[in-house]
């Protein structure tokens, strides 16, 4: 069946920056590649028939711009285009005896399993599962070009509201206004101020943090192993509340720490994907806003809860830059990496996929706090193989899971360079580092002995050096082709506050940021 639309208007644009930024990726890929395809699926409560169902779901697409939007790229370069009138193919499906909604998870991986036409198909597939001869929930794929996990919770209100029959304001900032503040003014002028952050930054950071001989890799090269830790998560929330920062903060300074204690570095640079959702028009607009930021923190000296306390600044310093021409910032990277005489290999992320900022569901720790409590939850830790992947342009992936009865966190890395067992330790020792900060500080110099991690060694024993000279500024082996977490929804994002721009960490940095302010950031990301 097919659902007709009219939307308030239609146009042609540039892409926004969010839009560039998954434009680069995807044109790396090979036609027909679905690696950027987000299943998704949405319930049907109450007792609705069809006709209601279908008449919700045109409103979500009138709605929302980018839902209606196809990308092309032209001699003058990639542009987005707004469909106002067309119409939208919808199939049915009847679960049977199976539960509707896992029906539709299982129609909805189906549907992303095939390549969007990006500039001749809508980004968005859609099957209704019925059960008992009605609707009970609907299957989408989504191209993350058009959409990112923010834009699945503004998406989730209005089909609820949609479906109740109730109309939601109307969208006052969509794509297409986007693109034109991004163009001059205070836009353009905010992506400026973040060239030249980034600009001083790239002058001082290692040329690489993984300048040692490479091991014999997998294949698939690229392996992602997981974690489930209630007591990483216990020990999180309480340093967070002892050093007044976040527990995305805390999460991220322990992963740059467990890499510079891995590597030798002492100034660590790790990318953080943030949800670019401070501005209040872009918190209630429907799209793709997900870009880089960059995150450097030294290392030098001091003990972990130094090295958080300095990481929480570093982190809204990141994410208060990370809003940028992409095209701009990979000319200003060739630059920089030809000054300094070779590639700037940035190759190191943190993405915090929560939705919130905390555990809700955690076990309870009684009393609160208690160290011995929280390390007696180590016994429920465990680690598991996630997936391998053939191609991925990262050597190291921390990220959060949504989960909210304990940390979830995985690690992706590249077995070229680093051996799956490293990936283990490395998130074991997260768990470690982090319940033993609520015993007791703990120095810097002692995290490679106390977590197990034993540091890399380099030719004829030399250490990593220091930025800017050739001990450790090596170039690294380039990993070919895609970032895995950047088309990887885990959760939707969260978003930092209103610091003049700070966006929390990654596409989890979306949806956290709502809590986000100063003094607390709520993790960031974006689900990339």
């Amino acid at each position: 069946m097919t659902v007709e639309f009219a939307g308030h208007r239609g146009g042609e644009a540039p892409l926004t920056w969010g839009q560039q930024a998954f434009w680069r990726l995807i044109r790396w890929l090979d036609d027909g590649d679905p690696y950027f395809n987000m299943p998704w699926t949405l319930p049907v409560p109450g007792r609705h028939d069809l006709d209601a169902v279908l008449a919700a779901l045109r409103g979500l697409v009138e709605r929302h711009e980018t839902l209606r939007t196809t990308c092309a790229q032209t001699p003058a370069g990639p542009v987005q285009r707004v469909t106002r009138r067309g119409r939208l193919t919808v199939g049915v499906v009847e679960a049977g005896q199976a539960r509707p909604l896992a029906v539709a998870a299982e129609v909805a991986a189906e549907l992303a399993a095939t390549g969007f036409d990006y500039a001749a198909e809508p980004p968005l597939r859609c099957v209704v599962v019925t059960g008992d001869g009605r609707p009970r929930a609907l299957a989408f794929a989504l191209s993350h070009l058009a959409v990112d996990a923010w834009t699945l919770d503004i998406l989730a209100a209005d089909w609820k509201a949609l479906l109740a029959g109730r109309e939601p304001p109307a969208p006052s900032w969509q794509p297409l206004d986007q693109a034109a503040f991004e163009r001059e003014g205070a836009g353009a002028a905010r992506g400026a101020r973040a060239l030249r952050h980034w600009r001083a930054e790239l002058g001082t950071v290692p040329l690489t943090l993984f300048d040692f001989p490479g091991v014999t890799p997998e294949e698939p090269r690229f392996v992602r192993i997981g974690m489930e830790s209630a007591a990483a998560a216990a020990a999180a929330e309480a340093l967070a509340e002892r050093w007044s920062v976040s527990t995305a903060s805390v999460l991220t300074t322990a992963s740059a720490v467990l890499l510079s204690a891995l590597t030798g570095h002492r100034r660590v640079a790790m990318q953080l994907i943030v949800a670019n959702r401070h501005d209040p028009r872009t918190g209630a607009m429907a799209g793709t806003a997900v870009q880089d930021g960059l995150f450097v923190l030294d290392l030098s000296g001091g003990t972990f809860a130094d090295a958080a306390r300095a990481g929480h600044g570093r982190a809204l310093t990141a994410y208060r830059n990370a809003h940028y021409d992409p095209f701009a910032m990979m000319a200003l990277r060739e630059k920089v990496g030809r000054e300094r005489g070779g590639t700037v290999d940035l190759s190191a992320y943190f993405n915090d996929t929560r939705s919130i900022g905390h555990w809700p569901n955690l076990p309870r720790v009684e009393p609160p706090g208690d160290p011995a409590a929280i390390a007696a939850l180590t016994g429920r830790t465990r680690t598991f193989f996630v997936g391998a992947w053939r191609e991925v342009d990262a050597t190291v992936f921390f990220s959060t899971t949504p989960a909210t009865h304990t940390c979830g966190l995985h690690l992706l890395v590249d077995t070229a360079r680093l051996p799956r067992s490293t990936a283990h330790t490395l998130l074991l020792g997260m768990e470690t580092l982090l319940v033993s900060g609520v015993a007791g500080d703990v120095p810097l110099d002692a995290v490679a002995e106390l977590c197990g991690i034993t540091p890399v060694t380099r030719p004829g024993g030399s250490g990593p050096g220091s930025p800017g000279t050739a001990g450790g500024d090596a170039e690294a082996v380039p990993a070919e082709a895609v970032p895995v977490e950047a088309a990887q929804v885990e959760a939707a994002q969260v978003e930092a506050a209103q610091v003049e721009a700070v966006p929390v960490e990654d596409e989890a940095a979306e949806r956290a940021a709502r809590d986000v302010t100063v003094g607390d950031v709520t993790a960031g990301g974006g689900v990339r």
